[in-house]
């Protein structure tokens, strides 16, 4: 059996970023994830300064795909509304794998499938013991599922199903678009490009507003590439999108029972406006590690839960050209 001091379930940037600070105070920590690193991530890619800071890193040093975006432009009702801002857009397949570098902490492809308590330690599948364990394994996340699901269940109101896809292409404009609540749809929209010819679109709503309409995430989909279509910002409707659900920051954020964490979109973070997770991942992550460190109590998470406020007074962040 494998024996570490902490066990981080997920590699993914609230993993790595508790386990690296973690690793930093001088604990022992091991991060487990299903899947090999670099790897797609169904994700828009959306990174405020918030998280660079938070990170302690400056966006000038990033080494990968990093756009800067200094205008978005926003979509209500037939009304765009342009807002000066700055802000930056990634590619997962790359953010992630340099997060997950960046931690230095050992990583191990293992899938959880059962975790069990045995004398004040956690044993994983038989093979994994720990005395700490940090589920940053996404919405369906094991360690939420076998510790925090019945006690703490997540409200069917905050959860957002969502569609998107990542591609190259020859994309139209250069600007970032939102639209919010077009054609009906109970939430928001996105155009995104980015650096090298990526470009990333998507939409996202309630599921339960959407049950209540008797549409599908996908009938969405299918109007919203119409429009880009017909506005000129793409030639065809791309092939193959993706889908997956996750959670908007709730009232009730349990984040800690014993020595259990959950922390990113395991606990269930993104933010009400954007469904922005990233900051609230790495920031959950922080606070997941500080109280191992120090021995302290995190419940319940607080957590920013809107984006849109920091997006406009993000100015005095903008690079000069």
């Amino acid at each position: 059996m494998i024996k570490s001091k902490i066990i981080v379930v997920g590699g993914g940037p609230a993993g790595s970023t508790c386990a690296r600070a973690l690793k930093k105070a001088g604990h022992e920590t091991l991060i487990l994830d299903k899947k090999q690193f670099p790897r797609s991530k169904t994700c828009a890619g959306w990174v405020s300064p918030k998280a660079f800071n938070a990170l302690d890193v400056n966006p000038k040093t990033y080494p990968h795909t990093l756009k800067v975006f200094k205008r978005l432009h926003f979509h209500l009702f037939g009304i765009e509304v342009p807002v000066r801002t700055c802000q930056y857009a990634i590619r997962r397949y790359e953010f992630d794998q340099w997060m997950l570098y960046r931690s230095k902490v050992p990583v191990h492809k293992h899938r959880v499938r059962s975790i069990t308590e045995h004398k004040g330690y956690y044993i994983i599948d038989n093979q994994y013991r720990c005395k700490y364990l940090v589920g940053a394994g996404g919405t369906f996340c094991p360690v939420y599922r076998i510790f925090f699901k019945k006690t703490d269940p997540r409200p069917a109101r905050a959860m957002v199903s969502a569609v998107e896809k990542e591609y190259q292409c020859d994309f139209q404009d250069n600007r970032c678009h939102i639209w919010y609540f077009e054609n009906q749809l109970p939430g928001y929209g996105w155009y995104l490009p980015k650096k090298n010819g990526w470009l990333n679109i998507g939409i996202g709503g309630k599921l339960l507003n959407l049950k209540k309409q008797d549409k599908t995430i996908m009938d969405h989909w299918h109007l919203f590439t119409k429009k880009l279509i017909k506005r000129s910002l793409i030639k065809k409707a791309p092939s193959d999108p993706k889908g997956h659900n996750y959670f908007l920051c709730h009232k009730k954020n349990n984040c800690q029972r014993d020595n259990l964490f959950i922390i990113g979109d395991a606990a269930g973070l993104s933010t009400l406006d954007m469904g922005e997770g990233i900051h609230a991942a790495i920031k959950s992550g922080l606070k997941a590690a500080d109280a191992i460190i120090n021995h302290k109590k995190i419940t319940p998470c607080d957590q920013t839960k809107f984006s849109l406020p920091g997006i406009i007074f993000a100015r005095k962040h903008i690079i000069q050209k």
